[in-house]
């Protein structure tokens, strides 16, 4: 649970609003979901359309904050805003037993078809979400429920292997995969709240510690693009999408590749946004400036529920946040820049400019091929911060020169003009690797004129799956391949006297879990290996655009807070051992909620290590604490979980263990090895 930013606070509203805190959604297998819902005070007489938000973060304390902010708005705006704990979380009926499981979908569907039969609504349904909650509004928009018009998605993606926190370019996230999976062991163990559910409430937290399982497990059991990662991947039919689309995301935050995707391969009436933020609402995101997202959100709403004609349609399909480089820093509050727009995507106002690495420099001249070989450095990757950052006191990219110092560089000539990006970068390599098993990871950066690296853009990629993500293919060693890289999309305007420059390793730790073998990548420079960037032209769309209203929302709960938030990264290397060790402390701190009594406590404590000439050596650590209580009821959850792995298996260990009144009442421990297939 986040204190929010301070945003302009709304206390008056066309409608006057009707709360009921709780309320049962039954569904035809007698499992009841727990919901929130905020109604104009007139909509039995009157009634309105609805506005969906469906998660396993629960209504009563993970997202109470933000969930009072936004869904009050609505409602006071003319809409019933509903807030629904999933199945097996906060207090729902059920069992929670993994992301994004069919039955998740079709619940929403029996959810919705639910809303829509009430006598307060009109029978016009919107779902929005961000994250978890974007990606399920994708899934379940893909599914078809009639009264489902429009949806808005934030932060989420269409495919599930190549664009959330498990697998990159085929490479295991390291960062993120177990950091996750420790997350969600956690919440899985929270027990509901005795207020809501009553006397079942042990009864319902003991069937969920027995039946809870780490997802961790299962997600590095299918370690290529298969059926389970296919499911609930909407790019595998983008036709079954047949409702409006809004797409939301920020530079910040690493979901962004599904926006132009979704742009490109949707038909459906679509519109795409890209801030400057990270993972996080825009109304109350950072790096700023955030928007008034809210006022946004109703504009999409009134024009597809209400039939009101907001003009938004009239508007560029595609509005981007166009950065400007600043000095790198592990927090960002703002990022200078400029608001452009896209009439269409793929935009027509491109031009792709083509450097070629030659030697150490990018030109885009070629010159004649020269070889350039690096044995990996395991501790390469320590500058590039947390891979899903949320504005915390750390996690953005610090500067790149310690990495770059272990990579392969290539750099151009300071510029003479500026240039601004719009797309995704794409490298292409002329490699050989000395081992069946590697990887690439590419950086491309933008030095300033006094040496500071910013990161820019980046991409892995599991070189066995050079060809495909479903029949990946060892390598032989020595053997020269041809391959293609396609970076983060990104928006970027380079300044004058600044350089593009990219780096090349066959290491990323922490976000890349390594090869089991160290590698010696060469690479062959000239006509063969080059970097293609998508040069945004001059657009007369820029310049009528209008500005978005500044940031607001509803009053927010009142609380107290016992004990702030603090976050810290530290990072150690030690001389004698090589060893690098990168530890994440993140207190969310401890507050009271005003209104229901509740206090929520949260830590998070990660570890990743890793020794320079020892891939084997590598360790994820991962501790989560949370603690409920109201009064005399005290509730607590705490999991470890570790991750290692040789040359054949990973190895992985997890314990949850629950807490009542200080008292353990239970404790569970799994080990499992997984076989490592070409990662």
């Amino acid at each position: 649970m986040k204190r929010l930013p301070s945003i302009k606070t709304v206390s008056h509203f066309p409608k006057k609003i009707k709360l009921i805190e709780n309320t049962w959604i039954f569904l035809k297998d007698g499992t009841r979901l727990a919901a929130r819902i905020w109604l104009p005070e007139d909509a039995e007489s009157h009634p309105v359309p609805a506005i969906l938000e469906y998660l396993p973060y629960r209504k009563d304390d993970g997202t109470a904050f933000r969930d009072r902010i936004l869904h009050e708005y609505f409602a006071g705006h003319g809409y019933a805003s509903i807030r629904v704990d999933m199945r097996g979380s906060g207090d729902s009926d059920g069992l929670l037993l993994d992301e994004y499981l069919p039955q998740e979908q079709l619940d929403a569907l029996e959810v919705i078809d639910w809303i829509s039969h009430q006598s307060w609504c009109s029978g016009a349904v919107g779902m929005m979400g961000i994250s978890w909650g974007g990606f399920n509004s994708l899934q379940v928009a893909a599914r078809r429920p009639p009264a489902l018009k429009a949806i808005i998605t934030v932060c989420s993606t269409d495919d599930r292997y190549t664009d959330d926190c498990h697998y990159m370019g085929g490479c295991v996230l390291g960062s993120d995969m177990p950091n996750w999976a420790s997350i969600m062991l956690a919440y899985n163990g929270l027990p509901p709240d005795p207020q809501v559910v009553g006397e079942r409430w042990r009864e319902m937290w003991f069937d969920r510690l027995e039946n809870t399982s780490p997802y961790l497990e299962t997600w590095l059991s299918h370690q290529l693009r298969d059926d389970y990662w296919k499911q609930g991947s909407v790019d595998e039919d983008y036709s079954s999408i047949q409702c409006a689309v809004y797409a939301v995301g920020g530079w910040v935050d690493p979901y962004t590749n599904s926006i132009p995707r979704l742009l490109s391969h949707l038909k459906v009436p679509r519109k795409g946004l890209i801030g400057p933020w990270a993972h996080s609402y825009p109304h109350i995101a950072i790096p700023q400036p955030s928007i008034g997202f809210l006022q946004e959100c109703l504009r999409w709403w009134d024009f597809w529920l209400k039939g009101i004609d907001t003009k938004i349609m009239e508007e560029p399909m595609l509005r981007v946040w166009m950065p400007e480089a600043v000095s790198p820093q592990p927090q960002e509050l703002s990022w200078s820049g400029r608001w452009v727009a896209e009439k269409n995507w793929p935009p027509q106002n491109t031009r792709k400019v083509v450097y070629y690495l030659n030697g150490p420099i990018l030109s885009e001249e070629v010159h004649d091929e020269q070889t350039l070989t690096i044995k990996g450095v395991q501790s390469c990757g320590s500058t590039e911060g947390v891979w899903c950052p949320y504005g915390t006191q750390f996690g953005m990219p610090i500067d790149q020169r310690i990495d770059d110092g272990l990579s392969l560089t290539f750099t151009s000539q300071p510029l003479k003009e500026p240039m601004e990006i719009l797309g995704f970068p794409i490298v292409s390599l002329k490699v050989a690797v000395d081992q069946p098993n590697a990887l690439l990871a590419v950086r491309l950066c933008d030095v300033a004129p006094d040496g500071s690296s910013r990161l820019i853009s980046w991409g892995l990629l599991n070189l066995t799956h050079r060809e495909s993500h479903i029949e990946p293919k060892l390598l032989q060693p020595g053997e020269v391949y041809q391959v293609q890289l396609q970076l983060n999309v990104v928006a970027h305007r380079l300044s004058v006297g600044h350089r593009w420059r990219i780096a090349i390793s066959p290491t990323y730790w922490q976000h890349a879990w390594p090869s089991p073998v160290a590698v010696n990548l060469t690479l062959f420079g000239g006509k063969d290996s080059y970097l293609r960037l998508p040069q945004r032209l001059t657009n007369i769309l820029d310049d009528n655009l209008s500005e978005f209203e500044e940031p607001e929302g509803a009053p927010p709960l009142e609380s107290e807070i016992i004990r702030p938030e603090h976050a810290e990264r530290d990072i150690q290397y030690e001389v004698v051992t090589g060893k690098l060790t990168m530890t994440d402390y993140i207190d969310e701190g401890r507050l009271r909620i005003l209104n229901n009594d509740l206090e929520y406590d949260s830590f998070i404590k990660n570890v990743y290590s890793i020794i320079n000439d020892d891939p084997l050596s590598a360790k994820a650590r991962c501790e989560r604490k949370i603690e409920i209580s109201r009064g005399d009821w005290i509730t607590c959850v705490k999991t470890y979980s570790l991750m290692t792995s040789d040359m054949e298996y990973f190895h992985l260990t997890n314990t949850l263990d629950a807490y009542e009144n200080n008292t353990r009442v239970f404790t569970r421990s799994w080990t499992k090895k997984i076989p490592r297939f070409m990662v």
